[in-house]
């Protein structure tokens, strides 16, 4: 018999009974939830328990956990509460980066879609703005919020009844349904880790406890590169300060074969994009700053 390890929920910290549950249930589908408080600001936050639990009516169910570090409410949370309307945006590897930089708990009322540089399209039915780099977005009316618990760590089931589907065509087959690989979904696993349904594993290393400067703080010839993609910006955006100029001259000097790159973005940017594509995000700010 294959030897096993028991855990006992009560006889283990939370956090790590978290760890566990994460790392064992899944992959989980993200429910990138837009939602909107009573002064009207909007509020992006991306969820992986969630799924599809009916189709007449339609009802999806995504679930915003009390903090188990403070027990304290996501702004989520808070606005269904107030306002039950919600948009669940489903997620794709083309802006995985900028979701998870809409991860980072910004203070209440900064804008994620502004910070994670992603576009907000007005709603038909509801107020909370749509993603419009999603390929599928729900309007939904919240009907119900169910409380599991009132300590860190408690789920909180927020019943969510589509009224409204906006579907890319770039993602369907020929016979109009969803083609599995044009969709390109991602979804949750434990610790940093995702999976990509048509590839497999791959990482995303968590937000900054610190907040991350955004994509809306990147200089405008960055945000327009025709060179850097969503995902690319999405990890610029996750540092809390730009580089020194003092650490880009002896970045050079480690590289002097950067040097002649000066002044020409499209090389720069290109050269940055070769950083950032093996996750080395401040050697790609480093060369994004030759051009300063």
């Amino acid at each position: 018999m294959t030897e096993t390890v028991t855990i006992v929920p009560g006889e283990v910290p939370v956090a790590r009974l978290h760890g566990y549950l994460l790392g064992e249930v899944g992959p989980r589908p993200i429910a990138f939830a837009s939602t909107i408080d009573e002064k009207g600001r909007p509020n992006l936050s991306p969820f992986s328990f969630f799924n599809v639990f009916s189709a007449n009516p339609p009802v999806l169910i995504f679930s915003p956990a009390r903090r188990v570090r403070d027990n304290t409410t996501k702004h989520t949370l808070e606005n269904v509460l107030k306002i039950p309307e919600v948009v669940v945006n489903i997620v794709d590897y083309d802006m995985v980066q900028q979701m998870s930089l809409a991860s980072t708990e910004y203070e209440e009322g900064e804008n994620e879609f502004v910070k994670a540089g992603l576009t907000m399209v007005a709603s038909e039915m509801v107020k909370p703005y749509r993603v419009g780099e999603s390929p599928v977005q729900f309007e939904c009316r919240v009907t119900k919020v169910e409380p599991l618990g009132k300590e860190g760590g408690a789920g909180n089931l927020i019943f969510s009844e589509v009224i409204r589907i906006h579907i890319q065509k770039s993602v369907l087959n020929a016979d109009g349904g969803i083609d599995p690989y044009k969709i390109d979904q991602v979804a949750r696993m434990g610790g940093n880790w995702y999976s990509r349904a048509r590839s497999g594993m791959f990482e995303v290393p968590k937000p900054l406890s610190s907040k991350g400067i955004g994509v809306d703080s990147l200089p405008e010839e960055v945000r327009r590169s025709p060179v850097l993609t969503g995902n690319d910006l999405g990890m610029l955006g996750n540092v809390e300060s730009l580089p020194s100029g003092e650490s880009v001259e002896e970045f050079l000097e480690e590289h002097p074969d950067l040097k002649g790159m000066r002044g020409d973005v499209q090389k720069v940017h290109q050269k940055a994009k070769e950083y950032l594509m093996k996750n080395d995000v401040s050697s790609a700010w480093k060369v994004l700053m030759l051009k300063q």
